[in-house]
């Protein structure tokens, strides 16, 4: 049996290249989200740094990638420039990962994250658009793949990056203690929470030296990860040259793909809708009703708080279970995280054929109350050592399906304009960099238990928010089914004294 049927597989067909192309860079995507972690205290050494300084740099990724996602929107207008924009991004991100070796100034480090940061937003925006203009109602699949790529590229880059880590101190100075590998395998969990400082116990606990003799070997995992995103801007490069977007290759186009080209060119310029506020200009949004507004904000506040809790628990997962009451040995505490990408990875294969079979509003309900019902009972079983990893298997599982599935519902809620997509992506973004703040602060001051606190309570406030979304999209149907009526009814009546 199928698992797709004989529509959806020529459609596939139709835009494989296109489609092969944007998972691909989500792949990268995938790379850059996840080896900063693993990599902190090498890049720390290679800086000189200290803790509090070297986790600006977390800061800097995750808000450009934030900045990123809304720029991505300007590149919307045609396919020659979201194809454009995604070849200088994929390019950039092997770039970044082959000058990492060189910076050896923390603000030089953080400039290369903001410019990683900046990429990663801009692909986040355009793949997402791209698929969702191609494939439209049948979206839902091809997002899940989308989105599949992301955690695949997450697992890959710890896997790279392990085995070139220091596994003592890697700045060498007189008179000094060497960290034992477990130390260092502790603390590279615990600065995980991105744009966090360390409290000061934790600074006080490691004393690393700033000034010796360098002897990390990380920058050889940058230079293998550079090389395997390689492939990527390739591909995209490959794409363009066979769209005919470059001028030599314009030069042999034939009359009959000149003509098919330019009707493809005009048919993405009226999807487009003039660039990253073209959706928002007077005469589109001026006789809409509110309820067309509430959906972008409605649709946006899931994305935030969704994407939220996926960054604070990879963030914060090791911290909360080697504090007590759990109190895990480090190297077990280590694997939760890995753990949680793995499901979230599973979760969106899976889905990839639950979109096919079952409408967006069902999963994202089945989502948000499964992870409801998880976040519940890790917070009643906060000291069972089997229900944290049991727990952090299945969260993973309900809420990978959530992103893809909401860009889909909400893009077919405004007939696929690629108008929401932005919003969407610069929301979730948002999200994740908030709501990691605001779990890294709440740790430090009022304890571990607030990790769970935190994702509970969020939890509640996404399901009412999407109930919420759900009752308005209905208002928002049948105030547009009463205004298509009354305006058949005026066209028959002037028809009828004509």
């Amino acid at each position: 049996m199928m698992l797709v049927d004989d529509r959806v597989w020529a459609l596939f067909k139709c835009h494989w290249q296109h489609t092969l192309t944007y998972w691909s860079v989500f792949f990268s995507f995938g790379l850059c989200i996840a080896f900063l972690g693993p990599t902190i205290l090498d890049l720390r050494c290679q800086t000189q740094s200290t803790l509090q300084e070297i986790t600006w740099v977390f800061f800097a990724q995750q808000l450009f990638l934030m900045l990123g996602s809304a720029i991505g929107g300007l590149f919307k207008k045609t396919l020659c420039f979201s194809l454009s924009a995604l070849l200088v991004s994929s390019l950039v991100i092997s770039v970044v990962f082959s000058i990492i070796p060189l910076c050896h100034h923390v603000l030089m480090l953080a400039i290369a994250m903001a410019i990683s940061g900046t990429a990663m937003g801009v692909i986040d925006t355009i793949a997402n658009l791209q698929l969702v203009k191609l494939y439209q109602k049948d979206s839902a699949v091809f997002l899940q793949v989308l989105h599949f790529f992301i955690g695949l590229g997450a697992l890959v880059s710890p896997l790279v990056a392990d085995p070139f880590l220091a596994e003592g101190n890697c700045v060498l100075a007189g008179n000094m203690t060497t960290n034992t590998s477990i130390d260092l395998h502790h603390l590279r969990g615990f600065l995980a929470g991105k744009g966090t400082m360390p409290p000061n116990n934790i600074s006080e606990k490691y004393h690393f030296h700033t000034e010796g003799v360098i002897t990390t070997k990380v920058s050889y995992a940058f230079w293998i990860m550079g090389l395997i995103n390689l492939p990527v801007p390739i591909a995209v490069y490959v794409l363009m040259n066979r769209e005919r977007m470059f001028p030599w290759s314009k030069q042999s186009l034939r009359l009959l793909d000149k003509d098919k080209n330019s009707e493809k060119e005009q048919e993405h310029n009226l999807q487009g809708h003039g660039g990253l506020f073209g959706c928002c200009n007077s005469s589109d949004v001026r006789d809409r009703p509110a309820s067309y507004f509430l959906l972008y904000i409605l649709g946006g506040a899931v994305l935030f708080i969704t994407d939220g809790i996926i960054g604070s628990y990879t963030g914060f997962i090791y911290t909360y279970a080697v504090s007590p009451p759990l109190s895990l040995p480090h190297k077990t505490a280590g694997y939760l995280t890995s753990v949680f990408w793995a499901s979230v990875t599973a979760g969106r294969l899976a889905s990839i054929y639950l979109s096919y079979k079952y409408t967006q509003q069902r999963l994202i309900s089945i989502s948000l109350v499964g992870g409801l019902v998880v976040q519940c009972l890790l917070s009643i079983l906060y000291s069972s050592p089997v229900f944290i990893f049991m727990g952090t298997c299945i969260l993973g599982l309900f809420i990978s399906s959530v992103f893809p599935c909401m860009v889909a519902l909400i893009e077919g809620m405004f007939n696929y304009k690629g108008c929401a997509t932005t919003v969407l992506v610069t929301s979730a973004g948002t999200g994740e960099m908030v709501l990691q703040l605001l779990t890294g602060q709440l740790i430090h001051s009022k304890g571990s238990y607030s990790f769970l606190l935190v994702g509970l309570i969020s939890s509640c406030i996404c399901l009412i928010v999407f109930l919420g979304l759900l009752f308005i999209q209905r208002q928002h149907r049948s105030s547009q089914s009463a205004k298509d009526a009354c305006q058949e009814v005026d066209t028959t009546e002037k028809s009828s004294n004509k």
